[in-house]
């Protein structure tokens, strides 16, 4: 199985390299090797490789900046996959592209399933939506879309990370209360890509995320305590609660993206790990490294 990895060198796209099967022949191509948002670019490069699976971890994922580069973001996001599906459908090959809670308006009050309603609340969500929508109807219907949320890992921009340099740096950090969602370790999101390859029946819209609920606060909470176990932090840190209100961004965020992941479970064989302790094995994996 010859298989195509876009957006190498974000969190995703790294942990799929990081887990490739054996029999698989990857090619993983980063942003200053293929521009997604290039269509000749992308035929190009998979009239080259030939690919069977065509992975597209590749995104804009700015959300606040996506609000004054909303074009940058739809070219990227919403062009892209579609730009991948049909370079894909013309070699026969299957596309898994990855999407994100973003397309949701967070109003609901249980878990999002993957043919709830979507509306997104800013440039970026509408963006995702596209892309979503341009790779079905460019594959028509075969294309595996995969949304998840709260995506971290051990190296990129995230929000663990984030969290672990305010709380090397600070004695306190406040952190948001009112916006629900299910974090989620970028490891298995690519376990559950790599299954899926083995699946050629499957498609449409899939959600996957880590087990569990929990807020941006409940997160930190989270991280504080079992960063100071592991000795990634040095002294207890305060946690503050605060609403959204008390900290507006540029773009407004869903406050309640819970996505149902039990349909992808079912098809898949898999069970979703508990967000926890996903966390604990990406810090033991930072303090390794």
């Amino acid at each position: 199985m010859r298989v195509l990895i876009t957006g190498k060198g974000g969190q995703v796209a790294d942990a799929l390299l990081r887990l490739k099967p054996v029999s698989a022949d990857v090619h993983a191509l980063g942003r200053k090797e293929l521009d997604v948002g290039d269509g000749k670019a992308i035929a190009h490069a998979v009239d080259a490789l030939k690919p069977d699976v065509i992975v597209n971890a590749a995104a804009y994922t700015a959300v606040d900046r996506a609000e004054s580069e909303p074009d940058l973001a739809r070219r990227v996001n919403g062009e892209g996959p579609g730009h991948l599906a049909e370079a894909a459908r013309r070699h026969g090959a299957r596309l898994l592209h990855i999407s994100t809670d973003f397309v949701f308006d967070g109003k609901a009050k249980e878990p999002y399933r993957p043919d709830a309603a979507t509306a997104p609340l800013g440039a970026y969500g509408q963006s995702k939506l596209e892309g979503e929508r341009r790779a079905l109807e460019a594959s028509t219907g075969g294309a595996l879309v995969l949304r998840t949320a709260w995506v971290y890992a051990a190296k990129g921009h995230n929000f663990v990370r984030t969290m672990l340099r305010l709380m090397g740096e600070r004695g306190s950090v406040k952190v948001v209360k009112d916006q629900m969602g299910s974090p989620t370790w970028a490891t298995s999101v690519a376990e559950v890509l790599w299954a899926a390859t083995a699946d050629p029946g499957l498609h449409g819209i899939h959600h996957w995320t880590d087990a569990g609920t929990a807020s941006w606060y409940d997160f930190a909470v989270a991280i504080a305590a079992e960063a100071r176990i592991l000795g990634l932090l040095q002294r207890e840190v305060q946690v503050l609660p605060i609403t959204t209100a008390e900290y507006p961004t540029l773009a407004r965020r869903p406050a309640y993206s819970v996505l149902d992941h039990r349909s992808t479970e079912e098809a898949l064989h898999l069970r979703a790990a508990p967000w926890r302790d996903n966390l604990k094995k990406m810090l033991m994996e930072l303090k390794d490294a």
